[in-house]
This record gives structure tokens, sequence and C-alpha cells, in this order.
């Protein structure tokens, strides 16, 4: 079995500022979240928060134990949670079974000793988008799917950021330590996300963009509310953002994307927010 682990070290908001194109890709873009029969994990320095995908075609995968992080196993002292954007999925946890269809949610607490990922059908592979955060406390492993989703609708067609809100993996829905994620689908027509723009300084966060039409891209907009960047994105990748940052896109077309986060609270409402007109 193939796997690969990458470490990104943390960055300023000063040191970005100076970054070109290609330095600020190779700091924050992931570009290849999923590979056939292979499980892809990114850790990162901000809140050490790991992004990755395992995509099992005709092979069984095992969760790894990466060097880096000095545990008997995975989750010894982790949480994780993932996002099914794929075919169906078996996911097996310390030998319980989970079954996952597309868009549903699993959530796997700390101490699961074996977690392994399988393609219910080889024809459609699943495609397992996986986050994962330190944690101190053990809660349960629970399947989420929309139907137990908390779900909100913001926006406007008017102002091109009709959407509705999944929170999937939130405090309102299960408990978690820090850990929290949710999928938010864009409505045809509309294709600005998150805006107004936020920052909030005691989390971080991470993107991942799909359901993007062949053809199509995501502008992803990150950095000081003062001092903006943006990186030009593809279906199925994922970026990640800073406490500093803000975090925002803008498509070709309507789109899908999971947004997930850990730090210091659980409160999805603490938000420092910028004006629109403030963005420079």
């Amino acid at each position: 079995m193939n796997n690969h682990f990458e470490s990104r070290y943390a960055q300023s908001p000063k040191e970005v500022k100076q970054m070109d194109t290609a330095t600020l890709r190779d700091n924050f873009l992931i570009e290849n979240v999923f590979e056939a029969n292979q499980v892809n994990l990114t850790l990162s320095h901000f809140d050490r928060y790991i992004v990755g995908g395992a995509m099992p075609v005709d092979q069984k995968l095992e969760l790894p134990n990466p060097d880096d992080l000095k545990a008997s196993y995975f989750l010894e002292r982790r949480e994780l949670g993932m996002i099914n954007v794929g075919g169906k999925a078996i996911i097996i946890a310390d030998g319980v079974r989970y079954e996952l269809n597309y868009k549903e949610a699993l959530y796997i607490g700390k101490g699961t000793k074996e977690v392994s990922f399988e393609s219910a059908d080889k024809n459609q592979p699943t495609k397992l988008y996986i986050n994962s955060a330190p944690a101190h406390h053990s809660y349960p492993t629970k399947k989420v799917s929309k139907a137990d989703a908390e779900i909100v609708e913001l926006g406007t067609p008017e102002t091109a950021n009709h959407r509705v809100i999944n929170k999937l993996l939130v405090n309102s829905v299960l408990p978690t330590c820090q850990l929290q994620m949710g999928m938010t689908e864009l409505k045809s027509g509309s294709v600005w996300n998150t805006m107004p723009a936020h920052t909030h300084d005691r989390r971080m966060e991470a993107y991942f963009y799909f359901e993007v039409p062949q053809g199509q891209s995501v502008c992803h907009f990150m950095g000081q509310p003062q001092e903006t960047r943006h990186i030009w994105m593809q279906n199925d990748q994922a970026v990640i953002s800073p406490n500093w940052s803000i975090h925002s896109g803008a498509g070709t077309s309507n789109y899908t994307f999971i947004w997930g986060m850990a730090g210091e609270n659980l409160d999805y409402g603490d938000m420092d927010h910028c004006a629109i007109t403030d963005l420079k």
C-alpha cells in the first residue's frame, strides 16, 4: 500500500506578503488530495491540522501512522473526520463497520486503533476527504448524514452567493474535541462563498473544493483583509487557511466545498468580520 505524508511549516503575514505565485501555492495549496489506492496526508503546523484523502479502488487501505506524529497509532492523540465525495465507502473502525454514501460524514474519536477504507464498487471508487486535529478526550465514533446536519441557507441570487451550509461534524450535532467539518453547496448562478469575508484568529481552517465542472475553476482568496492574495484551484483540491487569513472564493461556475477547522474553541460564530468594501 502506498501512503504519502508531508509536513508544512506555519507562516506569518509578513512572510506571505513577500511570496510569489509559485511559493504561495507550494505553502498552502494541496493539489493531489486523491490518488488511486493511496492515502495522502498533509500536516500543517497551523494547529497541527492534517488534511488528506483516501481513495481505495480495488484494495483495502489502512489509515497510516506517520513517523512525524511520534504516536503508537494515528488516533492515539487525535480525532478524525471524513466526508465521502465519491462512490459508496466501507470504513472499519476497531472492528465496527460503517457505510458512507455520497456527501455523508463519519467522525472517529481519539483512541481508535485500527481504521480501514474500502470501496463498495471498484468501478465507482470512493473518495474520502479527511481532516484530523489533536484531541484531549475520546468521543464516540458516529456517522452523520445530511438528514442529521444542521442546515443554514444564506446569501441571495442578487449577490451571487446563495448557498446552503450543511454543518455535519459540529458540536451542535455531535461532541468533538476541536475538529469541526461541514459542506457548503452553492446554488446555480451563485459563485461566491464566505462573503462578506472574515477571519477567526482562534481557529485555522482548510477548504476542499469539489463538484467544480470540467473546464471551470475556483479562485480562492486568502491573506489579511488589507493585504489579500489569491490561488487558482481546480476540482478536488484543498487549501490551508491560517488563523489570521480570510478564506473566501469565487468560481467560474457554482460548486461545492468542504470546510474544516480546529483551534481554541468550538464556537462556529466566533468570527472577526470584514466589510466587503474594506478588502484590499
